[in-house]
C-alpha cells in the first residue's frame, strides 16, 4: 500500500467530535495515511491535541493560532512556554504550532490587532528558537511579515518546518524554502481555478513541498459545494484525512509522476520538516 503523512488536520475540530475520531482515524488508514500531525491552536485545546496523538499513533504541535489571537493572554505564552518544557521529551511533539499571521480577515487587519499578532508570532517563534523545534506556520497574506521574523529570530542551526496552506508568490515561495521551511499543499490545488497555485506545485523542486489537509477545512473539489448548491440544500463534504491521497493523485498527474513516487517524497519531506516523524513511522 501506498504510504502518506497528513501534515496538517485539526482532529479535535467539532466536525470530528463524540465517536468520531476514531473512525476518520481508521478510514484514512484504510488509505493508507499511517501518520496525523495535529496542531494546536489555543490553550485550551492543548492537552485534546496531545491526547489524540497518543491514543492514535499520530504526532501534535503547540501553539496559539493567529485566528485565536484576540482573545489570548500574554499569559498564554507563559503556560505555552510551560507545556513546551514539560513535554519536551515526549517523542510525539514535533512542532511549535499553529503560528502565524493572518492578514485576511478584516477584524484581524486592524493597526493594533496586526501589533498583537506580530507581538504574539514573535514571541513564539522565541520559544521555538529556545525549545529547538520546528514551527508550522499560518500564512494568509501576510508571506512577508512571516518571513520577516523568521529571520530576526533565526536559530544558529536554522529553521526547519512547514508553511501550511502556501499561497504566495513564487519568490515568496522560494524565500520560505530557502529559510529551511517545506510548503503544504492541500485541498486548494485540487481546482483547476487555481492557477498559481497548481503551477507552483508542478515547477517547485520536488524536495519543496508536503501535502496536508487541513481537515475539517480546505475541503477539495469533489466535495467542495458552491454557495448555490448549498442554498438548494447541498451540504458542504467534510473534509478528512482520508482525502490526502486523491489529494497526492492530483499533485502527482500535475507533475507528471507516479503517485507512489511522489507519496515517497512526500513522507522524506516531512521528515525532514519535522525531524520527530522519523522515529515515530519505524
Amino acid at each position: 500500500m501506498t504510504v502518506w503523512i497528513d501534515t496538517h488536520c485539526h482532529l479535535d475540530a467539532p466536525e470530528f467530535g463524540g465517536g468520531g475520531v476514531a473512525q476518520v482515524r481508521a478510514r484514512a488508514r484504510a488509505r493508507g495515511v499511517v501518520h496525523c500531525v495535529i496542531p494546536a491552536v489555543c490553550v485550551d485545546n492543548f492537552a485534546s491535541v496531545r491526547a489524540l496523538a497518543h491514543e492514535g499513533g499520530d504526532s501534535y504541535a503547540l501553539g496559539i493560532h493567529p485566528l485565536f489571537v484576540p482573545q489570548a493572554r500574554v499569559e498564554d505564552l507563559q503556560r505555552l512556554a510551560q507545556e513546551l518544557a514539560q513535554c519536551r521529551d515526549d517523542p510525539r511533539l514535533v512542532a511549535v504550532g499553529e503560528i502565524g499571521l493572518d492578514f485576511f480577515a478584516a477584524a484581524l487587519c486592524e493597526p493594533d490587532m496586526r501589533a498583537r499578532q506580530e507581538y504574539f508570532y514573535l514571541e513564539q517563534l522565541k520559544l521555538a528558537r529556545r525549545f529547538g523545534l520546528p514551527v508550522i506556520l499560518h500564512v494568509r497574506r501576510s508571506a512577508d511579515r512571516l518571513l520577516r521574523g523568521l529571520r530576526a529570530v533565526a536559530p544558529e542551526a536554522g529553521w526547519t518546518g512547514i508553511a501550511h496552506a502556501f499561497a504566495g508568490s513564487r519568490q515568496q515561495a522560494q524565500a520560505f524554502c530557502a529559510l529551511g521551511f517545506k510548503l503544504g499543499f492541500g485541498g486548494a490545488v485540487t481546482f483547476e481555478r487555481a492557477l498559481q497555485l497548481r503551477r507552483l506545485a508542478l515547477e517547485l523542486p520536488v524536495q519543496d513541498l508536503v501535502l496536508e489537509t487541513d481537515a475539517p477545512d480546505i475541503a477539495p473539489r469533489w466535495l467542495y459545494k458552491t454557495a448555490a448548491e448549498r442554498a438548494t440544500g447541498q451540504r458542504q463534504g467534510v473534509n478528512e484525512p482520508g482525502e490526502l491521497p486523491a489529494i497526492g493523485a492530483v499533485v502527482a498527474q500535475l507533475r507528471a509522476m507516479q503517485t507512489q513516487e511522489l507519496a515517497t517524497a512526500m513522507v522524506e519531506n516531512a521528515c525532514a520538516a519535522l525531524p520527530k516523524l522519523r522515529a515515530l513511522l519505524v
